[in-house]
């Protein structure tokens, strides 16, 4: 062990100095819709717990997609960096300014429309589903601001500037937070809104974020060798599609894992508003810890970017591995935590015996696959540094819509194993897309690090 770790140190160090910022700041994404359901969950009652939960699992799919758009920015800008072209790096920018603004409103005409030809169909509680549209609309507006934020964050994290976002969302949360509970309970005079009152909240604060964001890196000194050429004539046809080379199938990655979870609610909630708000409780607490490994992920990409700019690809292998040990440690310690608290974590979002019962069997199972959600999604992050996004594309979608997705249903649903088997299923395709993932670095890297030796 202390072998590998004098092996390793540097890279430990310098991949850790870059990541604690980043998860911070990927977890504020995720702490957002978590203080959403603490709030309605403690002082609205089961039904709106269910309401968040339906409108999560269709709103994170929209998340997803329009933060896998943002993340193609960010390898090219850690590429460029690597090769000293900054003029280069203001140019992707504003380009994917344009790109992300875009697909924003698209975004939320998606999940909000296209939601309603739909939720009617979904065979949920009508309670639910009267109480979930309202709060729809408003949580799915918010990708707009989302996507400006997401941005100017990618660029300033591709350059190695990471606590700056961290901090806008550290504040963001806690406005989120204090606004929630205004809203919600309906104090200073504001009149109690329920579920409503969380979508105001989160809509503020991304707005708030977005700006912040937006002026820190366009008037800070550190950013203006890059933003010579941060001008609409920037603007052409040849460095969007480099971005949505990159970002689309990110996009993707992202959509087939979550959109699997979110189908998994779907199919818990024919089964009755129990389960429902009891696998919004356990998803919640699994998504703090993916958004956090995510982080670790993101570092991955722009230290992997940064090595394959220079060429320097036995570095990058080692900085690589050293992220997948980092992101193994970090997820074996909320496995244990998990484990260990199952039956007290779920008082955090509701006191009703019968959602915290359902909830801590599933924290056990959510446990059990940590290691493998945060194998894979470093896996990603490290493969995307590279450049290598379609083959981690296909292993996705093969790992969850062809393994995951139906071997739930079949525990859950055909089986009669309820939420556990649908969970099972989804810990089977994690358990797949892990293992492929890593053994596509392992060859890929192991063949760059060769060519450079000939």
């Amino acid at each position: 062990m202390k072998r590998i770790y004098h092996k390793y140190k540097y890279h430990y160090q310098s991949n850790l100095t870059l990541a604690i910022p980043v998860v911070i700041s990927q977890l504020g994404h995720t702490l957002v819709h978590t203080a959403d359901s603490i709030i309605v969950g403690h002082f609205a009652g089961t039904i709106p717990l269910a309401a968040v939960s339906l409108v999560n699992s269709m709103f994170i799919v929209a998340l997803v997609i329009g933060m896998g758009i943002s993340y193609g920015l960010t390898p090219l800008i850690a590429q460029e960096s690597g090769k000293n072209n900054n003029r280069e790096c203001g140019k992707l920018l504003v380009n994917s300014l344009l790109i992300n603004a875009i697909f924003g409103i698209l975004l939320f005409i998606l999940i909000y429309y296209g939601s309603l030809l739909f939720i009617h169909r979904m065979d949920q509680d009508p309670k639910v589903v009267e109480q979930a549209i309202p709060y729809l609309g408003l949580l799915g507006f918010s990708i707009v601001p989302l996507m400006i934020f997401m941005t100017f964050k990618q660029f300033a994290e591709g350059l190695g500037f990471t606590k700056q976002a961290m901090m806008i969302s550290l504040w963001g949360n806690l406005i989120n937070v204090c606004l929630g509970l205004i809203f919600v309970k309906g104090m200073f005079g504001i009149a109690p809104m329920g579920v409503n009152g969380v979508g105001w909240s989160t809509l503020i604060d991304r707005t708030i974020m977005a700006i912040v964001m937006c002026i820190y890196v366009l008037r800070s000194k550190y950013f203006k060798v890059y933003l010579q050429s941060f001008t609409h004539k920037s603007i052409d046809k040849i460095r969007s599609l480099k971005i949505l080379r990159i970002g689309t199938p990110v996009a993707l990655q992202y959509t087939f894992e979550v959109s699997a979870f979110s189908a998994s609610a779907i199919l818990i909630g024919t089964i009755g508003a129990v389960e429902q708000a009891a696998h919004l409780v356990a998803i919640n607490l699994a998504a703090i810890t993916y958004m956090m490994a995510s982080g670790i992920s993101a570092a991955a990409t722009i230290k992997t970017g940064n090595n394959f700019g220079r060429e320097d690809f036995l570095n990058l292998r080692l900085s690589a591995i050293s992220s997948y040990h980092i992101v193994l440690i970090f997820m074996a310690i909320a496995a244990l935590l998990f484990a260990g608290l199952n039956e007290y974590l779920p008082w955090i979002y509701t006191s009703d015996e019968e959602v915290i019962n359902i909830a801590a069997q599933l924290l056990i199972i959510a446990a059990f696959f940590q290691l493998f959600d945060g194998t894979q999604i470093v896996g990603l992050g490290i493969l995307r540094g590279i450049g290598d996004v379609n083959i981690p594309t296909l292993i996705t979608f093969v790992a969850y819509w062809v393994i995951g997705i139906p071997a739930g249903y079949y525990l859950g649903i055909i089986m009669g194993w309820g939420a556990n088997g649908i969970w099972y299923g989804l810990t089977l395709g994690l358990l797949v897309s892990a293992g492929l993932l890593f053994t596509r670095f392992h060859y890929f890297s192991k063949k760059l690090v060769r060519q450079a030796h000939i």
